[in-house]
């Protein structure tokens, strides 16, 4: 078995963190022991790139189960836990090819050992598995039934590529679906970022003031969870809706020209290059936190950070010192990366327990529909979404009401009226 990891003597440390996640992973846990009897996935190979963390264990672990060859590399050169790919190369036999800190080559051989093995599907997060594979490998596109995706940036970059008809073969957005983006993205990136830039600083929340650029599904999840530390908290945004809808909740939104010279600390979280740039770190305070939750390190300007400084030094660890021209020092976390990965541990296993029910469940669906499918972008289907709501629910012990007869019928006639 092929696999690149930082040391298998980590491995019994990760499968009790494995073990540790699967204990809130109740929805996976079911979709693996059904497809541990059934086999739905039998003889197929598997390419993922994904966040190698404790909760993506579970999720590889169940494509196993149901009888998947599954390829393992990272979607982010500082979210692995290598203690948790020592673990699924050691007791669950599945290949991995991932390290924490990996520079850009190695991130991009790994990348290409698991598309070595020339998978039937695709499993993505950022969509730098796709893409490598449309770039430099475009025949290969012609073996591949269809992928998922698991994240915002990536649906954005897919969708780009479906519009050019550049897309060679069915994605399904994972991230799109209620049961992901309405609590992974909302609940997990509010808990997770807060947790990383708590655990990076040690700095109070409460009284500051606490700028979130972006006010999407993880924009919100994070500015709540802010102001409920008692942060005050400043939305930034390009999009009317959304400014407004930030402004109806309670927040302050203003350009981030105008947030930047009251900020204490910043967050991106908008799928987008280039967010604080030069301009704003000139007018920012002295001591000012900068960080990023979103997928890629682009939404934070470092090379021009860079140019205006006299001084760069690690101070914390995950906190890098800018000393700039003026004498004002700005604080990095992570190097501009998903600070809720490379400072904590990501998503808590509750949320991703139903991202990976979809993802789990999507893989199926492509295997039993890959000849009908388009080389487009999906929605995941309508009856995914609610089985895995369904299933958190019972899992949680709750019960809901269902329509009645008469209810049914009115819902779907126009006769009656008032």
């Amino acid at each position: 078995m092929e696999y690149h990891v930082k040391d298998l003597s980590l491995a019994e440390e990760g499968l009790r963190l494995i073990e540790w996640a699967e204990m809130d992973m109740p929805v996976l846990r079911q979709i693996r022991e059904r497809f541990a009897k059934e086999k739905p996935l039998a003889g197929i190979k598997i390419g993922a790139c994904l966040h190698v963390t404790t909760e993506t264990a579970n999720l590889v672990r169940t494509l196993k189960e149901g009888g998947a060859e599954v390829f393992l590399c990272a979607s982010n050169p500082l979210s692995t836990k290598d203690e948790v790919a020592a673990a699924l190369v050691k007791y669950f036999n599945i290949s991995v090819f991932a390290i924490r800190g990996e520079d850009r080559d190695t991130y991009y051989s790994h990348i290409n050992a698991v598309l070595d093995q020339t998978p039937q599907i695709t499993i993505d997060d950022g969509a730098d598995l796709v893409s490598t594979l449309h770039k430099e490998r475009p025949e290969q596109t012609e073996k591949v039934w269809g992928g998922t995706e698991e994240t915002t940036t990536g649906v954005i970059r897919l969708k780009a590529m479906a519009k050019e008809g550049l897309l060679k073969y069915p994605i399904i957005a994972v991230n799109d679906a209620l049961t992901k983006h309405l609590f992974d993205n909302r609940y997990g990136t509010g808990q997770s970022t807060l947790d990383g830039i708590l655990r990076a600083t040690n700095r109070l929340l409460a009284g500051s003031v606490f700028v979130v650029c972006g006010f999407g599904w993880c924009g919100k999840g994070l500015a709540m969870r802010a102001r409920g530390m008692g942060a005050r908290v400043v939305i930034t945004e390009v999009d009317p809706l959304k400014a407004l809808e930030a402004v109806m909740e309670g927040y302050l939104v203003m350009p981030l020209d105008e947030a930047a010279e009251i900020g204490d600390f910043f967050c991106t979280v908008t799928g987008n290059k280039s967010v604080i740039r030069k301009e704003h770190f000139l007018k920012m305070k002295d001591g000012a936190i900068v960080c990023n939750s979103g997928h890629f390190d682009v939404e934070i300007d470092l090379k021009s950070l860079k140019e205006i400084s006299t001084q760069v030094r690690t101070i914390r660890r995950e906190v890098e010192e800018y000393t700039l021209n003026n004498g004002k020092k700005i604080y990095v976390l992570s190097q501009g990366r998903l600070v809720n990965l490379a400072a904590a541990e990501g998503h808590p296993s509750g949320v991703m327990d139903m991202s990976f029910a979809n993802q789990a469940l999507c893989v199926e669906y492509i295997v039993k529909n890959h000849k009908t499918l388009q080389k487009t972008v999906y929605s995941v289907p309508e009856e995914i979404d609610k089985e895995v709501a369904k299933l958190k629910l019972a899992a949680m012990g709750i019960k809901i009401d269902t329509l009645t007869p008469e209810q049914q019928k009115y819902l779907t006639s126009w006769e009656e009226g008032t």
